[in-house]
């Protein structure tokens, strides 16, 4: 009878760790940040890249733990040039083989979401159209409202009074000097929260900056710290790191 009892228990126990090891391989979110180079010459530059503290903070908020790229992927914002940085090399490096891997491979494991921030959302157009298709834009340094187009609203996660507040409020913080062309509707679709997506992959980028109204606290001019804000930066960062829970390719458990 003892070894009966000590049977069940062992097999209790062996259920419940394997039900505990399958739900931390469910829960446990690992999101990549391309770093970018520092410019030469800056007097405030440690090393020769950086990724801003912001975007971590940004995934992590969400539930997502950050590290060097090795499974999903958010391109951060900046100033480098799309065509010859370090930045633009290593980001068509990247996304030749992702695309080369989703064309040769079906598995559901290969899910492999990516998020684009400004100027991650003007590298990811330069690449997918093989040139540069941006035009210049008075947006530098400048909070301003979503201009939403018939029947975009009802594809939004967002609350109704959020939504409401996008469009009407200076709440949504711009710091780019270019902005994109309408030539790329073949592969993107364009949603002002989502910025542009795929329909054939979990790629998506937004023009603006959320990650900027909760964690970055510099006293300029685009810099928006409303309630608001801060509750579309939420929602932004929840939508991908949802996504990039439909990514279970873990080499082993983490702790």
């Amino acid at each position: 009878q003892k070894c009966s009892v000590c049977n069940i228990l062992i097999c209790f126990i062996l259920e419940c760790s394997g039900a505990i090891l399958y739900q931390c391989q469910h829960c446990f979110v690992i999101s990549g940040v391309l770093a970018q180079e520092n410019i030469v010459g800056d007097p405030h530059a440690q090393g020769s890249s950086y990724i801003a503290a912001s975007y971590v903070k940004y995934l992590e908020s969400a539930g997502a733990r950050v590290v060097p790229i090795r499974y999903v992927l958010l391109l951060p914002g900046g100033g480098v040039d799309l065509q010859t940085s370090q930045f633009s090399r290593l980001s068509k490096i990247f996304l030749l083989l992702l695309f080369h891997a989703r064309v040769l491979s079906s598995r559901p494991t290969d899910y492999f979401p990516i998020w684009g921030m400004c100027q991650g959302l003007q590298q990811m157009t330069v690449l997918t159209s093989n040139k540069n298709l941006l035009t210049p834009t008075e947006t530098k340094a400048v909070a301003l409202p979503f201009t939403f187009t018939p029947g975009q609203r009802q594809h939004c996660a967002f609350p109704r009074d959020l939504l409401l507040s996008l469009s009407e409020d200076n709440i949504t913080s711009k710091f780019h000097s270019w902005s994109l062309s309408l030539q790329l509707q073949h592969f993107y679709t364009f949603l002002p929260w989502k910025g542009l997506y795929t329909n054939r992959y979990p790629f998506y980028a937004v023009q603006w900056h959320p990650e900027k109204s909760p964690f970055e606290w510099v006293d300029k001019p685009g810099m928006v710290h409303s309630a608001a804000s801060v509750r579309a930066s939420f929602y932004t960062a929840h939508f991908f790191v949802s996504e990039v829970k439909n990514n279970f390719l873990f080499a082993t458990v983490a702790w």
